[in-house]
């Protein structure tokens, strides 16, 4: 069971403020990745658009939530359940990102990961970043 957004802000040390919950009960309630975009829309006019840009930063930081690229490139972020997560540590994002080309939905796919890459001698990775696209399987189910 995912936790209530104001214990995971304080078990990340960040400030509990009403943008920063407002924010992540999105993030926690979503079930695809979400677009600035999408974040203005659900917030509506009277949230900040500098605040949201801050909250994201932060949260990106902090490791709350990662960026997703869709199917244009741009940036959509997807929450990081650290409950779904076994290792202790520094946390990554080594898992498949699938973009639905039906609804447009962008998921995370945690189970499944992305193999080591041996860079050569020299080369330093940062992030890697592997996007399926396709049908997921509720557009898919709709086909039948």
């Amino acid at each position: 069971m995912t936790k209530p957004a104001t214990q995971v802000l304080k078990a990340k040390k960040l400030r509990v403020t009403p943008a920063r919950t407002e924010v992540l009960d999105l993030f926690i309630q979503a079930p695809s990745a979400l677009s600035h975009g999408d974040l203005e829309k659900k917030l509506g006019p009277h949230f900040d658009r500098v605040t949201l840009y801050r909250t994201l930063a932060s949260f990106v930081e902090s490791g709350l939530i990662h960026k997703v690229p869709d199917e244009t490139g741009a940036q959509r972020f997807a929450y990081c359940n650290h409950e779904h997560h076994e290792h202790e540590g520094e946390h990554t994002h080594t898992h498949v990102h699938f973009n639905c080309t039906d609804c447009r939905r962008t998921l995370c796919l945690d189970d499944i990961h992305i193999p080591a890459v041996h860079l050569p001698k020299g080369f330093i990775q940062n992030d890697s970043v592997y996007l399926v696209k396709g049908t997921c399987d509720t557009c898919s189910k709709k086909g039948k």
